[in-house]
């Protein structure tokens, strides 16, 4: 008898998060992150004008900062949001990229792409060594009205994790890290964005 693969579906959205919140991922300069975290919201500094990418993936925002290092994003925030307002996104997302399986033409995309306030893209899963896994991740970029849902609606808590990131690159321990498990969608949503259904 063939062994079970305990490797996760390709594409399969994996987060920590709770019967009405799950946790998304951003690094920002002490300017914006700082009084993020000490008063629960967005300051000024936030621009609700351009697109913000949220990440459910600890390790993969580690790459994608550097374990908060990289310039402009020192600090690496937990943002726990509502489920009903990241399901709300995912309902009006579209892929960053053309895929026939998901989009009727070429053309339909492009016109969906222009109207939709949430972009989708998937990107190789990272391991406690930032090496590339063989399954993938979601990112979701938020704007227009999605990105002023989300700084004014959805955030329930928002946690400076700075230090855990720092702990983690030094330790590479795997019991540091955030539990992440298979977040569900219901089957039209699956296949709007392109992910397994949990």
């Amino acid at each position: 008898m063939r062994p079970m693969s305990t490797q996760p579906p390709k594409q399969q959205i994996r987060a920590r998060h709770t019967a009405d919140t799950i946790t998304v991922y951003q690094a920002f300069p002490p300017l914006i992150a700082e009084p993020a975290a000490a008063e629960g919201r967005f300051p000024e500094a936030f621009s609700r004008d351009r697109m913000t990418w949220i990440k459910p993936s600890f390790l993969w925002m580690m790459h994608r900062s550097d374990w908060g290092r990289s310039p402009g994003q020192e600090r690496v925030l937990a943002l726990e949001i509502s489920r009903e307002g990241f399901d709300w996104a995912l309902e009006r997302a579209v892929l960053s990229g053309y895929t026939g399986r998901v989009h009727v033409s070429r053309a339909a995309w492009k016109r969906e792409l222009r109207q939709s306030p949430v972009r989708v893209q998937w990107d190789p899963e990272r391991g406690p060594d930032l090496g590339a896994l063989e399954w993938r991740t979601i990112q979701v970029g938020l704007s227009g009205e999605a990105v002023r849902r989300y700084a004014d609606e959805w955030i329930r808590r928002i946690t400076d994790v700075t230090a855990l990131a720092d702990r983690v690159r030094r330790e590479r321990d795997r019991a540091l890290l955030p539990v992440e498990t298979p977040y569900p969608v219901g089957g039209a949503v699956a296949v709007r964005v392109g992910a397994a259904t949990a």
